[in-house]
């Protein structure tokens, strides 16, 4: 099917509302905008530089730890947590109790990435993986008695106070299972030539148009760009930040998908989503390069310690895994004493590796600023 005669789908009378049952997407697609072939040219090439790293990289994997905190951050945000980055990377403990339930659901999104990944290792992208991680997403957060880990038995709505006045109803939940069904078949359709990106693009807009659970979709629908994007080998590592871009352009995503339902126009979603690719994967790209370039000064800085040099590289590098610690994490993590944790901080106050962030005398938290800029908007 050409994107230019696509049909997004119906609108099916329901009682006193109107629900959307949209198109099925397992079928060929194709489109004539060349506009979409050279967009998509940029963005695998761009992809193909950022994925490069997780090979070049030594430790890729303390770094790309980054990476998913940054993609929770900016997909909780789009969902309205107001959090700060900083603070969501500090233990619980240190949360005021009015910004907990923003934090724990940053931690969810976390848990949520690190175990879908793992669990490509013996299980396709599919509505059981998606079940899984969406019942991670909602554990213990608002929302956890709307069934996490299932899919809908009741309609939702977005925007207004229920279906007769909202900005879009999703399908009837009676098509829910069939229409998630199409959508994991168009995902491992290896006779249909589909370019991957653009793949992704039509599953994402169509994972959101389905809605499939209660709440917690759209977490879960830009997470599902991610593990789509690993499990085909075109990243090694979950290291694309899609939710900074959507997040940005919050508006002009909202009406890049309502536009393909309304206009059918899928052909200005694919662009919009292949932008969004493009651009990241450069940001990405970029992230790495100055983190190589961060590890080399602050590894020469650790140099001038002497006998404590190999000490504090030891530190250094579970700063890169925890951003904010505390001189207890220092002492427990290096099998050290207090008076040696409480020297490497010293040590890396003053070249600038560490900043006090909570301005206490007792319980001091420490922040790896220099590394944390790295991924700030």
């Amino acid at each position: 099917m050409k994107f230019e005669s696509f049909s997004a789908g119906e609108w099916k009378k329901q009682y006193q509302y109107k629900s959307f049952s949209p198109a099925l997407i397992n079928h060929e697609w194709g489109w004539d905008d060349p506009r979409i072939n050279v967009l998509l040219e940029q963005a695998m090439r761009a992809l193909g530089e950022l994925n490069a790293f997780s090979f070049i990289v030594p430790n890729v994997d303390i770094f790309i730890q980054m990476h998913i905190a940054k993609e929770a951050h900016t997909s909780n945000r789009i969902e309205g947590t107001k959090t700060a980055f900083e603070t969501e990377l500090m233990p619980e403990e240190a949360i005021p109790p009015e910004n907990r339930d923003d934090w724990h659901e940053v931690q969810n999104y976390m848990a949520a990435m690190n175990m879908a990944v793992q669990e490509l290792q013996r299980l396709p992208v599919s509505t059981r993986l998606l079940c899984q991680t969406h019942a991670i997403v909602m554990q213990g957060v608002r929302g956890q008695h709307k069934t996490p880990g299932e899919l809908r038995r009741a309609q939702n709505w977005i925007g207004g106070s229920g279906p007769m006045d909202a900005a879009f109803v999703p399908p009837h939940p009676d098509e829910v299972s069939g229409l998630m069904g199409d959508l994991e078949k168009f995902l491992h359709n290896e006779e249909i030539m589909v370019p991957d990106l653009v793949r992704a693009a039509i599953a994402h807009y169509q994972f959101e148009t389905i809605h499939p659970f209660n709440d917690g979709n759209g977490r879960v629908g830009r997470l599902l760009i991610t593990l789509y994007l690993v499990s085909k080998g075109i990243l090694q590592k979950p290291s694309l930040y899609l939710s900074d871009f959507f997040e940005r352009n919050r508006s002009s995503y909202i009406d890049a998908l309502m536009r393909v339902r309304t206009a059918n126009d899928i052909g200005h979603w694919v662009r919009f989503f292949l932008a969004g690719v493009l651009e990241i994967s450069k940001k990405g790209r970029d992230t790495f390069k100055a983190i190589q370039v961060l590890r080399e000064e602050a590894e020469n800085q650790c140099l001038s310690l002497g006998r404590r040099a190999p000490m504090a590289k030891r530190a250094l590098t579970l700063l890169y895994r925890r951003v904010v610690v505390s001189a207890k994490d220092i002492e427990i993590e290096l099998g050290v004493t207090s008076a040696t944790a409480n020297a490497i901080i010293r040590d890396f106050i003053k070249m600038q590796i560490l900043r006090e962030t909570t301005g206490k005398s007792r319980r001091r938290l420490y922040v790896f600023d220099r590394y944390l800029q790295l991924f700030m908007d």
